[in-house]
């Protein structure tokens, strides 16, 4: 599939946190030791159960997770950690794996919801079928519901959205959570996903640099609206502070 396929190439990017390991730590036990510790590990994929071995700056990733987009997830994250050379993702999914499209659909559906601190991605209840995405659940304004059937309208394979979602003030009111401080290669990891999960982004030639939570996107686009549709998209990841988009025209690349 084009997302786990994508892994492979992602080039190692990302800054490393200074993160609790002994100061005689080997570079690779830092490098286990920063995976374990990012932010995408300890909320995302938690429950997930994820070895993680670093070799010489080559990390192979064994276990199980739950969904595929949570394999891609890992890997993509792991990629963007300073010092690592290569990802050997030999993550599996738990259970009987699902040839469903459907199935793999409401996959990549629930994990780009999360990544958008915009939609309130814990009230939405996401089913499919036939590739028809039906979202249930609340949303504290008509603008948040309306934000979260565009996010799902542009993710690669939907052919329709029935947001069924009720507008509600108790969501509103809900306690929020405070924010937690999301590392470079998190926020890396989110975005790189997120660009190849939505259809709008999934084919354009882009590179994404993240330092202090400022985001540097590069590459190719079509037409200016392309190159606007990246920011709104990246701005919106958990964890992003700024978006500087360097993009160009692929005819200005080209001259």
């Amino acid at each position: 599939m084009k997302i786990l396929s994508a892994i492979s190439a992602i080039a190692a990017g990302a800054a490393l946190l200074a993160f609790s390991v002994p100061a005689g730590a080997s570079p690779d036990s830092r490098i286990e030791a920063a995976a374990r510790e990012s932010y995408v590990f300890r909320t995302y994929l938690k429950e997930d159960e994820i070895k993680i071995e670093s070799r010489e700056g080559v990390v192979t990733l064994t276990g199980t997770v739950s969904e595929n987009s949570r394999s891609a997830l890992a890997g993509e994250t792991i990629a963007s950690l300073r010092g690592v050379k290569a990802v050997e993702n030999k993550l599996t999914v738990k259970g009987e794996p699902s040839s469903s499209l459907d199935a793999w659909l409401s996959d990549k559906l629930k994990i780009s919801l999360l990544f958008h601190r915009s939609v309130n991605a814990g009230k939405a209840e996401v089913t499919v079928k036939d590739g028809v995405v039906t979202l249930r659940g609340y949303a504290s304004s008509q603008a948040q519901k309306d934000l979260t059937t565009e996010y799902a309208k542009d993710i690669d394979g939907v052919k329709e959205v029935l947001n069924e979602m009720v507008v509600t003030e108790a969501s509103k009111n809900e306690p929020r959570t405070p924010r937690q401080k999301i590392d470079d290669a998190s926020i890396t990891g989110q975005v790189r996903l997120a660009l190849l999960l939505h259809r709008s982004t999934s084919v354009l030639s882009t590179t994404v640099a993240v330092k202090r939570g400022v985001v540097t996107v590069g590459g190719k686009a079509k037409n200016a609206a392309e190159i606007a549709l990246v920011t709104k998209l990246v701005e919106d990841i958990n964890g992003v502070k700024r978006v500087k988009n360097l993009m160009m025209l692929e005819a200005a690349a080209g001259n």
